[in-house]
């Protein structure tokens, strides 16, 4: 019997349905809590390649809700698209799974999404889904907005051309302490899985054509209470975006110094795209503090300061013990020099 048997027998999906879920490529950006339920559910479902992009390393923190990792992978320090990479090769050898330890910025995206049907956001930053709204209406790729804090969360499938996309709905992010972030309310694991599977859902509607209702659909998983708001002429001619097409955050600089939520963690990128020798950076950090090197990044536990470094070969740095900016760009440029 295939795999996919109990999949077919849906009057939604069916045999013709399943083959083009096998010839779909999909990008998804973020691999944490929502994230690795996406993962895992896509690759279930039997796409044909998934192309993995994310930016940090496994945690313990990480394991109450991000189900694709295990406490040797935060013990180790793995990088979450390689950890989650292994795993879902093991669930399903026919996918294709395409891993990029890679924060995903303005520089880089258009690439990313080459070859691309489908964009899943994954993400925990409102920057990332506004540069993702920005990339997908200027190429004309269908993507799925999901976002999850504390006992909430919320869906929407965009469908260039089609559907509102972000900005016509949302049409500004929100200013600094706005919005809750997981590190102010927390984050549930059952509402992060339930946002996650509508967004797979979603995604396979789009993939398989079904594009006709695509809600905003919001969930409180404790009351539990769902509500779909209908986005059937939500589309503004006036949007900066899919309106006007001016993409603001994706002609934006792909340079950053960013505080991760929830965590006493800055990343710092560089302003080119660039290839860090790894021998000549774990000379350089071992004279300052105690090295760590693995097959994806080093670490360096600087002997003043009380700063630790993860220098990835692609010229990110994450710099734990700090919340400034300033700190961060400074350990950067004086330890790693990029």
């Amino acid at each position: 019997m295939s795999r996919y048997h109990r999949q077919t027998l849906l009057p939604q999906i069916g045999e013709a349905g399943q083959e083009k879920l096998r010839a779909s490529r999909v990008l998804l950006v973020g691999c944490g809590a929502l994230g690795t339920v996406i993962a895992e559910q896509l690759v279930r479902a039997g796409v044909g390649h998934l192309r993995l992009c994310d930016r940090d390393v496994v945690e313990m923190s990480n394991l109450q809700r991000q189900t694709l990792f295990t406490e040797a992978d935060a013990e180790q320090g793995v990088p979450k698209a390689v950890a989650a990479g292994g795993r879902l090769a093991a669930i399903n050898s026919s996918v294709a799974i395409e891993p990029h330890v890679e924060d995903v910025h303005s520089g880089n995206i258009e690439t990313l999404a080459a070859g691309i049907h489908v964009i899943v956001d994954g993400t925990d930053n409102v920057e990332t889904r506004y540069l993702v709204n920005d990339v997908a209406v200027k190429l004309g790729l269908p993507w799925v907005y999901g976002a999850c804090v504390g006992m909430g969360g919320r869906v929407m499938g965009v469908v260039p051309g089609v559907t509102p996309c972000l900005r016509c709905v949302f049409p500004d992010p929100p200013g600094p302490g706005e919005i809750e972030t997981c590190d102010t309310a927390g984050v549930f694991a059952p509402a992060a899985a339930i946002v996650a599977s509508l967004q797979v859902a979603t995604a396979v509607k789009i993939l398989l054509g079904q594009t006709q209702s695509l809600p905003l659909t919001t969930i409180d998983a404790w009351a539990p209470r769902f509500r779909h708001v209908s986005t059937a002429g939500a589309r503004r001619d006036d949007c900066p975006t899919c309106g006007r097409r001016t993409f603001a955050f994706l002609e934006g600089p792909s340079a950053a110094a960013t505080s991760l939520c929830g965590r006493d963690i800055v990343q710092v990128r560089p302003a080119s795209h660039v290839r860090l020798n790894p021998d000549e950076i774990e000379r350089r950090l071992a004279t300052v503090g105690d090295v760590q090197r693995t097959p994806f990044l080093i670490r360096c536990s600087l002997r003043e300061g009380g700063l630790r470094l993860t220098v990835f070969m692609d010229g990110r740095a994450l710099v734990q013990g700090t919340n400034d900016l300033s700190v961060a760009r400074s350990a950067y440029a004086r330890y790693i020099g990029v």
